[in-house]
């Protein structure tokens, strides 16, 4: 069952974390606001080193896994939300351009071989699936790849590839057989440095500015054959194709809560010197008042901090069911849903509580309201989230609930 109290270990590494993002990641937050597309900050590259340097080795399901496999595991799902969180409330951006794991290292830890997590998972991957025509619908996704003896070639475009200037290495999302639909998609990884595979811009941005998202093309890009992720082969019926593709959509289930956890962090941060300024003015919530006695403004800080908390306890389920091995796709749905809309609301309503001084540069509540809209959209809209999350209460088929 679980436990809605996180274990002291995760304790600690929530304080260690948020101390590397208050004394590495706030202090430069504004500076790099201002930079775009320039090379990954120098201040970042010893933080990352700490960050490998103390990230848990064999992977994720706690030290009881073995020894108990019946054991409640706290494996490295929920000690990722807990660093991205603390992370995020002090940069989104930066945290997204440390020189250290990307999307794509979760799509290698998920389907990947054990020869591919050791030789790509200490490396940066990038994962690229957005196409000029293939947004939210994965399955319209028409980069091809097709095996000429012991290699893949892979031609087509990727756009919106965060970290895909900086990286080391992408997942790249294409399809063997365009007219079967999701079934014959595949995952690939292809080295940033292949020359089949080409930078063709790099896009500016409301928020996260640091962080580089890239568009890529990919002309006649030849890898090795066992750089596909997962079975190459496509399945021979509906029943094993509707298994193969989840096997790709698995990610999702893995990095959803992960980008939920984003929005807590930069949700909480911009409450946090929302609630500061205010107790300035001498407006201060201590939720020891009831409705009826509170003032309009303690009234909104109070249900800003009860939706904060609401979407924190739901990404923590999805990334607690993910590491003791229960199916969490609809409830990976939900936290990002609830905590995307949630950074949205809570930064926003920040900047208006606040009024000039939420509006001007003076402090940091309009740049964490812009960098909140990015996490109610990328990794699958707010309205993906919802259809996902109605298909699996309805008991519909993408086929039957579009």
């Amino acid at each position: 069952m679980i436990n809605l109290e996180l274990p002291q270990s995760l304790k600690n590494l929530q304080q260690m974390t948020h101390q590397l993002a208050e004394q590495g990641l706030r202090p430069i937050s504004r500076k790099y606001d201002r930079i775009e597309h320039g090379d990954t900050p120098a201040e970042l590259k010893p933080l990352a080193q700490m960050i490998a340097a103390g990230r848990p080795r064999g992977g994720g399901k706690g030290e009881k896994a073995e020894a108990d496999p019946d054991a409640v595991k706290n494996g490295s799902n929920l000690m990722g939300i807990v660093s991205v969180e603390e992370m995020c409330w002090g940069d989104t951006g930066l945290m997204l351009s440390l020189p250290a794991s990307g999307l794509g290292n979760a799509a290698i830890q998920a389907v990947g071989t054990p020869e591919q997590k050791e030789q790509y998972g200490k490396l940066y991957c990038a994962m690229a699936i957005t196409e000029p025509g293939a947004g939210s619908d994965s399955a319209a996704i028409s980069t091809t790849a097709r095996r000429d003896g012991d290699e893949w070639v892979l031609n087509g475009e990727k756009i919106y590839c965060t970290g895909g200037q900086r990286c080391d290495a992408v997942v790249v999302w294409a399809t063997l057989d365009k007219s079967l639909g999701k079934a014959a998609i595949k995952s690939f990884i292809v080295p940033r440095d292949n020359p089949g595979m080409q930078l063709v811009r790099v896009e500016d941005k409301m928020g996260l500015r640091i962080s580089d998202t890239a568009a890529l093309a990919l002309t006649e890009c030849r890898i090795p054959i066992d750089h596909v992720l997962g079975s190459a082969e496509i399945a021979d019926t509906e029943a094993a194709r509707k298994k193969a593709f989840g096997g790709v959509m698995q990610t999702f289930d893995n990095t959803r809560p992960m980008v939920a956890a984003m929005a807590l962090g930069v949700a909480r941060a911009a409450l946090e010197i929302t609630v500061e300024l205010l107790e300035k003015e001498g407006v201060k919530a201590d939720f020891s008042k009831s409705p009826y006695n509170s003032t309009a403004i303690e009234l909104e800080l109070y249900r800003l901090e009860a939706d904060l908390d609401a979407a924190r306890l739901m990404t923590y389920k999805a990334a607690w069911m993910a590491d003791n091995g229960q199916a969490n796709s609809k409830e990976a749905s939900m936290c990002k849903a609830k905590a995307g809309r949630m950074g949205n609301d809570v930064t926003l309503k920040c900047v208006a509580l606040c009024g000039e001084l939420g509006y001007s540069e003076r402090y940091l509540l309009e740049k964490l309201a812009r960098d909140s809209k990015i996490i109610d959209i990328f990794e699958g809209t707010q309205q993906i989230q919802q259809l996902i999350v109605a298909r699996h209460l309805l008991g519909l088929s993408s086929r039957e609930l579009k």
